[in-house]
């Protein structure tokens, strides 16, 4: 029994660009169309990052404890949604660096799309940077004249 489709991904596209479950139209902002598939690394709607279209894709979702999760599509199962996905986690507590080393050289090993690798890694430096606590903003000490006037009126 083959594994492969025998549709196109190109006619997959065709037939699902103008409606799809994942598409997000809005009228303002020049009539922008944007994507939630998890496998679609900018959120833009076109054939280069649809992730339910192309047979190799690559996804990246927040993990617990500021980790990482790096989904990957094989291409074994295609007709098996809940059979043609590989998880990665990559914990929090990982240099960034490390972690996304860790990330091109599974993708290239792998023998994914070289021309998402660059998206794969600002998308998950984008999940680390967020998930980190905001610091709160001490307050502007008063320099000058007017700390002196203060100084020396706290003084009396």
């Amino acid at each position: 029994m083959a594994d492969q489709t025998n549709v196109s991904s190109d006619l997959i596209w065709e037939i699902c660009r103008p409606n799809n479950a994942y598409l997000v139209k809005r009228k303002s902002g020049g009539g922008c169309q944007f994507s939630k598939d998890p496998l679609n690394l900018t959120n833009k709607h076109s054939r280069k990052y649809a992730g339910f279209v192309n047979t190799k894709a690559v996804g990246v979702l927040p993990a617990e404890k500021g980790g990482v999760t790096m989904i990957t599509k094989k291409t074994k199962h295609q007709n098996r949604p809940a059979a043609n996905r590989h998880e990665v986690t990559f914990a929090g507590n990982k240099s960034g660096p490390k972690v996304y080393r860790g990330i091109v050289n599974y993708t290239a090993k792998q023998n994914y799309r070289a021309d998402l690798r660059r998206e794969v890694v600002a998308r998950a430096s984008a999940i680390r940077e967020s998930s980190k606590p905001k610091k709160e903003t001490p307050e502007r000490k008063m320099r000058g004249a007017k700390a002196r006037n203060v100084a020396s009126t706290e003084e009396t």
